[in-house]
């Protein structure tokens, strides 16, 4: 009986399987793989984007050059058009790098000697002020007593402060650099006591609870949370700092970008002060924009850039 119900389950009451397909017959029924995206629209948009970025300015730039060129091509104008500033600098623009001693030296040594000052201003006036900022910001006595001072010094001039510097100095170079610092450190200060201030309590019960102890807040807590409003001090102030040593160096003289607009004022060459303004503009922006990537970087995206 075993051996026939084994062989005839129908007859036993029992309903059949049907049968499984076989992987040929599945792998035919599969529907199939969509195609590889095509590189073409990414690098579509990615023309876009930057169509969309560099198009605007380059034709406002255009628009601009030509009417300076219009306006300056006339007879008994002061200025000269771009085609003849153009063709008058060619030589500094090929060959910035010569050196034929003294003060006659190509723009490159001009524009170095500017950025290795307002590098030592700049990095000072970013330390002192940040601790200084820590401080005013954390302590309500030192706000009091501090904050008046600092609002009213830095609405000095950063001119005003050169013949000072150089009484005490005695030399250029540091007094240039004190100029730097002392342009560069109000807006510092501001911004970091303003962040110092705004960190929510919360961090600061959280920190309580862990039992941190002072650098441990400081490092963990007030700088990261402070971060975005210390940047956009050190911002304004490489801006300011820039700004500063141009006008200082055509004060005290020596290699210096300053002192090359300076000295072309002196020589009535006015197609190489129009081309050292434009670099001057161009180092700015830079100068701006690597500040703002660090800050990027560093907060984490939460600063503007």
């Amino acid at each position: 009986m075993s051996t026939t119900a084994a062989k005839f389950p129908f007859e036993a009451g029992t309903e059949t399987l049907p049968a499984s397909p076989r992987p040929a017959a599945a792998s035919a029924s599969a529907p199939p793989r969509a195609p590889a995206a095509s590189p073409e629209p990414r690098l579509t948009a990615l023309l876009k984007v930057a169509g969309a970025r560099v198009v605007p300015p380059v034709a406002v730039l255009a628009v601009l050059l030509l009417v300076w060129e219009i306006l300056c091509s006339r007879a008994g104008a002061g200025l000269p058009p771009p085609s003849r500033v153009l063709a008058e600098t060619w030589d500094l623009i090929v060959d910035p790098f010569y050196d034929n001693g003294g003060t006659d030296k190509g723009l490159f040594w001009h524009i170095s000697a500017s950025l290795q000052r307002v590098a030592l201003g700049f990095a000072f006036a970013a330390v002192a002020g940040i601790a200084l900022g820590t401080l005013v910001g954390q302590s309500v006595w030192a706000m009091r007593g501090l904050d008046p001072i600092f609002q009213v010094l830095r609405t000095v001039p950063p001119l005003a402060w050169l013949p000072l510097s150089l009484a005490a100095f005695r030399d250029g170079q540091p007094s240039a650099i004190f100029v730097i610092f002392i342009t560069a450190i109000w807006p510092i200060i501001i911004n970091t006591a303003v962040g110092i201030r705004n960190i929510p309590q919360d961090y600061r019960n959280v920190a309580s609870v862990l039992r941190l102890n002072q650098f441990e807040f400081f490092w963990r807590i007030m700088i990261p949370s402070a971060a975005p409003y210390i940047f956009t001090g050190l911002r304004i102030g490489i801006g300011l700092s820039w700004l500063a040593i141009v006008a200082a160096e055509m004060l005290i003289g020596g290699v210096g970008i300053g002192f090359f607009i300076w000295d072309a004022w002196n020589s009535s060459k006015m197609s190489e002060i129009i081309l050292a303004l434009i670099y001057v503009g161009l180092i700015g922006f830079v100068l701006d924009r690597i500040v703002a990537l660090v800050a990027v970087y560093v907060t984490r995206g939460t600063s503007a850039q």
